[in-house]
Protein backbone atom coordinates (compact mmCIF):
# COMPACT_ATOMS: atom_id res chain seq x y z
CA UNK A 1 0.00 0.00 0.00
CA UNK A 2 1.43 3.52 -1.13
CA UNK A 3 0.88 6.40 1.15
CA UNK A 4 1.71 10.28 1.26
CA UNK A 5 2.15 12.36 4.40
CA UNK A 6 2.57 15.86 4.65
CA UNK A 7 4.18 17.88 7.09
CA UNK A 8 5.59 21.37 7.47
CA UNK A 9 1.87 23.18 7.65
CA UNK A 10 1.45 25.88 10.65
CA UNK A 11 0.50 29.11 11.61
CA UNK A 12 3.12 32.19 10.26
CA UNK A 13 2.38 35.69 9.98
CA UNK A 14 1.42 37.33 5.97
CA UNK A 15 5.15 38.43 4.46
CA UNK A 16 6.22 34.94 5.88
CA UNK A 17 7.31 31.65 4.33
CA UNK A 18 6.50 27.89 5.11
CA UNK A 19 7.87 24.92 2.98
CA UNK A 20 5.69 21.54 2.91
CA UNK A 21 6.90 18.41 2.25
CA UNK A 22 5.04 15.19 1.29
CA UNK A 23 6.79 11.66 1.56
CA UNK A 24 5.54 8.94 -0.26
CA UNK A 25 6.18 5.47 1.11
CA UNK A 26 5.29 1.78 -0.03
CA UNK A 27 6.39 -0.51 -2.91
CA UNK A 28 6.74 2.92 -4.96
CA UNK A 29 8.75 2.18 -8.29
CA UNK A 30 8.73 5.46 -9.64
CA UNK A 31 6.22 8.81 -9.18
CA UNK A 32 4.88 10.69 -12.37
CA UNK A 33 3.18 13.83 -11.99
CA UNK A 34 2.58 15.15 -8.23
CA UNK A 35 0.76 18.43 -7.27
CA UNK A 36 -0.48 20.26 -4.34
CA UNK A 37 -4.15 20.86 -3.56
CA UNK A 38 -6.08 23.48 -1.18
CA UNK A 39 -9.05 23.54 -0.07
CA UNK A 40 -10.46 27.07 1.62
CA UNK A 41 -13.29 26.79 4.09
CA UNK A 42 -16.02 27.05 2.25
CA UNK A 43 -14.73 26.47 -0.77
CA UNK A 44 -13.67 24.18 -3.29
CA UNK A 45 -10.21 21.90 -3.50
CA UNK A 46 -7.61 23.49 -5.75
CA UNK A 47 -5.17 22.79 -7.72
CA UNK A 48 -1.80 24.87 -6.75
CA UNK A 49 1.10 23.60 -8.70
CA UNK A 50 2.20 20.15 -10.51
CA UNK A 51 5.32 18.95 -11.28
CA UNK A 52 5.43 16.50 -14.01
CA UNK A 53 8.26 13.26 -14.47
CA UNK A 54 10.59 15.29 -16.31
CA UNK A 55 10.05 18.66 -14.62
CA UNK A 56 7.98 20.53 -16.46
CA UNK A 57 5.98 22.74 -13.62
CA UNK A 58 2.94 24.33 -13.66
CA UNK A 59 1.10 27.17 -11.01
CA UNK A 60 -2.36 28.43 -10.23
CA UNK A 61 -2.03 32.52 -11.55
CA UNK A 62 -2.54 33.13 -7.82
CA UNK A 63 0.54 31.80 -6.44
CA UNK A 64 2.94 32.17 -9.12
CA UNK A 65 6.15 34.11 -8.04
CA UNK A 66 5.71 33.23 -4.94
CA UNK A 67 5.65 29.88 -4.79
CA UNK A 68 7.99 26.75 -5.92
CA UNK A 69 7.39 23.11 -6.56
CA UNK A 70 10.33 20.93 -6.04
CA UNK A 71 11.01 17.14 -5.90
CA UNK A 72 13.62 14.02 -4.56
CA UNK A 73 12.92 11.49 -6.78
CA UNK A 74 15.59 9.71 -4.42
CA UNK A 75 13.17 10.24 -1.34
CA UNK A 76 10.14 9.83 -3.04
CA UNK A 77 9.26 13.30 -1.29
CA UNK A 78 7.81 16.36 -3.23
CA UNK A 79 8.07 20.24 -1.30
CA UNK A 80 5.79 23.27 -1.40
CA UNK A 81 8.20 26.22 -1.05
CA UNK A 82 5.70 29.05 -0.38
CA UNK A 83 6.84 32.81 0.11
CA UNK A 84 5.51 35.96 0.86
CA UNK A 85 2.39 34.13 2.24
CA UNK A 86 -1.01 36.46 2.37
CA UNK A 87 -4.27 35.76 4.41
CA UNK A 88 -5.71 34.09 1.19
CA UNK A 89 -3.52 31.43 1.32
CA UNK A 90 -5.11 29.93 4.18
CA UNK A 91 -6.22 26.27 3.47
CA UNK A 92 -5.74 22.80 4.08
CA UNK A 93 -2.96 21.72 1.61
CA UNK A 94 -3.21 18.36 0.33
CA UNK A 95 -0.30 16.32 -1.63
CA UNK A 96 -1.88 14.25 -4.49
CA UNK A 97 0.50 11.70 -6.68
CA UNK A 98 0.42 9.45 -9.43
CA UNK A 99 2.57 6.42 -8.05
CA UNK A 100 3.67 3.66 -10.64
CA UNK A 101 4.10 0.65 -7.80
CA UNK A 102 3.78 -3.32 -7.66
CA UNK A 103 1.16 -4.75 -5.77
CA UNK A 104 0.06 -8.69 -5.47
CA UNK A 105 3.30 -8.54 -8.40
CA UNK A 106 1.68 -6.24 -10.71
CA UNK A 107 2.79 -3.19 -11.69
CA UNK A 108 0.12 -0.43 -10.92
CA UNK A 109 -0.25 3.18 -10.99
CA UNK A 110 -2.83 4.76 -9.31
CA UNK A 111 -3.85 7.80 -7.83
CA UNK A 112 -3.25 8.42 -3.93
CA UNK A 113 -3.95 11.76 -1.70
CA UNK A 114 -2.08 12.55 1.55
CA UNK A 115 -4.16 13.62 4.59
CA UNK A 116 -3.45 17.12 4.46
CA UNK A 117 -1.78 19.74 6.59
CA UNK A 118 -3.05 23.07 7.49
CA UNK A 119 -1.55 26.43 6.60
CA UNK A 120 -3.07 29.43 8.65
CA UNK A 121 -1.62 32.79 7.69
CA UNK A 122 -2.49 35.70 10.20
CA UNK A 123 -1.38 38.51 12.17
Amino acid sequence: QVQLVESGGGLVQPGGSLRLSCAASGSILSIDRVGWYRQAPGKERELVATHGPVGNTNYVDSVKGRFTITRDNAKNTVYLQMNSLQPEDTAVYYCNADVRHLRVGVVRLQNYWGQGTQVTVSS
